[in-house]
């Protein structure tokens, strides 16, 4: 029986499953060599239906944010509630201001499990007091630095010296002696996901289903 795939080598194989690479996940470059499914079949031509490309946008949100279902279903349910904007775009709006995922944009973190080791050990500081909480969401006018020790810290040094992504322009990194200290300056919304992403597919996937 085949081991189950772990580490580094799952994060890749998602990617090439998907056909499109994850930054959340860390470890770039799952389809320079290979961009296509894994499997002995990967490289032939695959058939999709409605269905599997609409599971597929999903699939892409749970796994590069790093939810799980039940919680993604859960922030579905609350980006409905109220009138007026789509809840799609509010659904992303929240999600890119979640604390994990803003430490890993400022580019503290090369991935957003990483940014979460840095944020459940107490290394975060928002407006200079800690949240160990990486679901927490900021709002505009949030600072957001590290401990002293944590701008020495491997993750930290590893994100800095090979930047995953640009700082998207809803965020703002500046340097306060010395150190990098980032700050919510705009609000997210779909152009900020930092993937190929289809969100009338995704919105069509959750309109067929109950959350």
């Amino acid at each position: 029986m085949a081991k189950k795939a772990t580490g580094k080598v799952a994060r890749f194989k998602i990617q090439r499953r998907l056909g499109t690479e994850l930054p959340g996940l860390g470890k770039p470059g799952a389809l320079a060599r290979k961009p296509y499914p894994p499997g002995e079949n990967g490289n032939k031509r695959r058939k999709y239906s409605d269905y599997a490309l609409r599971l597929e946008e999903k699939q892409k949100i749970r796994l590069h944010y790093g939810v799980r279902e039940k919680q993604l279903r859960r922030f579905i349910r609350d980006a409905k509630k109220g009138i007026g904007a789509d809840w799609t775009r509010k659904l992303i709006n929240r999600m890119e201001k979640r604390l994990d995922n803003v430490v890993f944009r400022l580019g503290f973190a090369s991935s957003i499990r990483a940014a979460r080791q840095l944020i459940s050990h107490g290394h975060v500081l928002v407006n200079d007091k800690r949240l160990d909480i990486s679901s927490a969401v900021l709002n505009s006018g949030d600072k957001i630095s590290l401990k002293e020790k944590a701008y020495e810290a491997q993750i930290f040094l590893q994100a800095k010296q090979s930047p995953r992504l640009d700082v998207p322009d809803y965020l703002k990194k500046d340097e306060d002696a010395g150190k990098d200290v980032g700050q919510v300056v705009g609000e997210p919304s779909l152009e900020h996901v930092p993937f190929s992403f289809d969100a009338g597919l995704f919105t069509e996937y959750y309109a067929a289903r109950k959350v």
